[in-house]
């Protein structure tokens, strides 16, 4: 089954939203997650070289020592979704 890029898009905004409103989760790591999802958001930019930025974030923030542990595999499924996205 092929799931729409979309579609893809659609439930990462989804995570970033829990993400955003985790309290547990420290600002700095929140405010990268409201930056992916601004980037996601922006159809200026093909959705390959959005997912590519927000890959490129989560990477980033994925080792950051104060990131909570039930939030580190949130971050790991939303960089996995974003691969998804085909190159066109």
């Amino acid at each position: 089954m092929t799931v729409e890029p979309d579609e893809i898009v659609k439930s990462c905004v989804e995570v970033l939203d829990r993400i955003l409103n985790d309290d547990s989760v420290p600002r700095n790591i929140r405010r990268v997650a409201e930056t992916i999802k601004r980037t996601l958001s922006d159809e200026s930019e093909s959705l390959f070289v959005r997912a590519s930025i927000g890959i490129s974030k989560l990477d980033e923030v994925s080792n950051d020592p104060n990131m909570p542990l039930h939030t580190r595999p949130l971050i790991w499924g939303l960089a996995s979704q974003l691969e998804r996205i085909p190159v066109k």
